[in-house]
């Protein structure tokens, strides 16, 4: 597993990430009712704030009567020169029905594919449950980069000054907004214009150029045991995943098994996977990124050596508070370490969870919508050159 693009993850080295090893449970996935973004701290020497808005406003619609949609879209930083991102906020407008916000940075080589997703969908942006919704600008190829999480009372994300994610000129961002009607059975509950604060700088030599590695592991969660249907089939629910989400996504699912353990399925709750390190970087800071019937997740440094090391923890993971968490001290790997991530899923939260208890039972696999699954330690790192 190779590093991917620059300017990546959500946060890493600075003052207000989430130093806990454990962040809050917020029972299973709960919706939020409200909170406040608050304000930002002041600029420090050679920054900049830009103020970003939503073109207009938009009211969610739900598709298929459900209550809760995912909408992105693109606010053009117009960047003219390369920056460094030392800083985010996402400033929700309607908190009644924000449920949470992750905003993507798009390099220029995927700008075009951005523009040609918004272009063809009617109205404000588009639907997009699991990521961008924009085939070749996946986060989890390496063509977006996740900057950035809200969750109600979240505040600034603020980095160390010497240290960011570099934006060429041309880049663009996606604001992806998951909008939640539960209180209103999914009928519409009003609009939201909600605005994104960018923390600029031109950097200096010295500045630390920060990526992203992505450590993701395979998800084989069958049925629960008082569970039955067609989808019940690990086969019939790839099938499933390839017909709504194309090829590459439900190939996913077998191509991560021959990768983390030789061909073979392993149904059952919890799953792992080794990645090699294999270039020298430094690790400053992670999360854990799963779907809504996520448990916990660990990425470990070495296991079952002397040198082991657990670099994330999340013990009790909320899809609804998915916060980074700083290092202690950053840690120093390289060619002969490993990092083994470790998922464990939970059938049973499809019956106690809105979105998914009226859909049908299904083996969970990797997968964009709300009923798949994900299993990805984001871990925000910088090379070393020697």
């Amino acid at each position: 597993m190779t590093l991917v693009a620059a300017f990546a993850a959500v946060t890493a080295c600075g003052s207000d990430a989430d130093n806990s090893a454990s962040p809050p449970a917020a029972g299973p996935h709960s919706a939020h009712s409200g909170g406040s973004s608050g304000p930002p701290q002041p600029l420090r020497a050679g920054e900049r704030f830009l103020d970003l808005k939503m073109a207009e406003a938009y009211t969610p619609t739900p598709p298929e009567g459900g209550t809760d949609e995912y909408r992105c879209q693109v606010i053009d930083p117009g960047l003219t020169k390369a920056e460094f991102l030392t800083g985010t906020q996402v400033m929700p407008e309607n908190v009644a029905i924000a449920h949470h916000a992750i905003v993507y940075a798009v390099p220029p080589g995927g700008a075009a594919a951005v523009r040609k997703q918004d272009a063809k969908t009617p109205g404000l942006g588009w639907q997009c449950f699991g990521g961008t919704g924009v085939a070749g600008a996946e986060v989890e190829e390496g063509d977006a980069a996740w900057v950035d999480t809200w969750a109600p009372g979240a505040t600034e994300t603020l980095l160390d000054h010497d240290a960011g994610y570099k934006l060429e000129p041309g880049s663009l961002l996606v604001l992806q907004i998951h909008y939640n009607l539960l209180a209103t059975d999914g009928k519409p509950g009003g609009s939201d214009r909600s605005a994104v604060r960018l923390r600029l700088t031109d950097g200096t030599p010295q500045t630390r150029e920060l990526e992203t590695w992505s450590v993701d592991g395979p998800t084989d969660l069958p049925c629960a045991a008082d569970e039955s249907g067609p989808l019940c089939d690990r086969a019939a629910s790839i099938a499933d995943v390839t017909k709504r989400f194309g090829p590459d996504v439900g190939e996913m699912a077998d191509r991560q098994v021959e990768e983390c353990s030789g061909g073979t399925p392993k149904p059952g709750n919890t799953q792992t996977c080794d990645h090699e390190v294999e270039e020298p970087m430094t690790l400053f800071a992670g999360f854990g990124h799963m779907h809504m019937l996520g448990r916990a997740l660990k990425v470990e440094l070495n296991p079952g050596t002397p040198k082991a090391k657990v670099v994330l923890d999340v013990p009790q993971f909320d899809f609804d508070n998915q916060r980074l968490m700083k290092l202690p001290s950053p840690v120093e790997v390289g060619p002969g370490d490993t990092l083994r991530v470790t998922c464990t899923h939970d059938a049973g939260l499809r019956k106690q969870l809105p979105q998914l208890k009226k859909l049908p039972p299904r083996y969970v696999v990797w997968g964009d919508g709300t009923s798949d699954e994900m299993c990805t330690g984001i871990m925000t790192v910088s090379p070393r050159t020697s």
